[in-house]
């Protein structure tokens, strides 16, 4: 098995990958978004849909008023 990253043989204490390092430029293409799983927006994800929950939420928090 070769490493994803650099293609160097892999080391058993960092499998899949042959080291600390290269297992470290893995876990920030993760956190930077460089890699994503495919999929449908999550509603949370959409921002349109959270803002309508901000104005679901203030106008129970007021008494089912709306907001002037």
């Amino acid at each position: 098995m070769s490493c994803p990253i650099c293609k160097r043989k892999t080391d058993a204490e960092y499998r899949p990958f042959c080291s600390k390092r290269c297992a470290d430029v893995d876990l920030a293409h993760w956190l930077t978004g460089s890699y994503a799983i495919p999929g449908d927006v999550a509603e949370d994800d959409d921002p349109a849909i959270a803002e309508d929950r901000g104005r679901e939420s203030l106008g129970r928090e007021s008494g089912g008023r709306e907001p002037h």
